[in-house]
Order: C-alpha cells, then sequence, then structure tokens
C-alpha cells in the first residue's frame, strides 16, 4: 500500500477551491476529535461472572452479559 507524503496532501489540498479547503479542514478536524474519543478496550469486568459458571454455558453468558449492558 502507498502512504501519502506530507507534501503530496499538502500539494493536493493547495489545488482545490477554497470551498473544498474548508471542506477537507473541517473532515480533517473531525478525523482529529474521532481519534481523540476512541476508548480502549477495558478488561476490569474479567472474572466477574464466574459465579454464573456452573449456571450456564458460555454462550449463554455472553446473552446474559448482552442483556445486562443494554439494560443499564
Amino acid at each position: 500500500m502507498k502512504t501519502i507524503k506530507d507534501r503530496e496532501l499538502i500539494s493536493l489540498i493547495e489545488s482545490l477551491p477554497e470551498d473544498l479547503k474548508k471542506e477537507v479542514k473541517d473532515f480533517a478536524e473531525y478525523l482529529l476529535a474521532k481519534s481523540k474519543t476512541r476508548k480502549r478496550l477495558s478488561l476490569n469486568w474479567k472474572g466477574r461472572l464466574s459465579k454464573y459458571r456452573k449456571k450456564f454455558t458460555s454462550m449463554e453468558l455472553q446473552k446474559k452479559a448482552l442483556e445486562w449492558r443494554t439494560s443499564l
């Protein structure tokens, strides 16, 4: 996969009309904001379903966990 060099990107942007430059700026700001708000998956729940191990299969536990998360 070919990587885009900064200079290439700047050259492309410079060749755009002003109204499209504004769209590029808005989109770049959106992408920056989106990348900052991504959260890493937390595993702080790990092991908390162990008390249900004998009561449910792993598939049933998975479905139950989904029910519990979506009911909050």
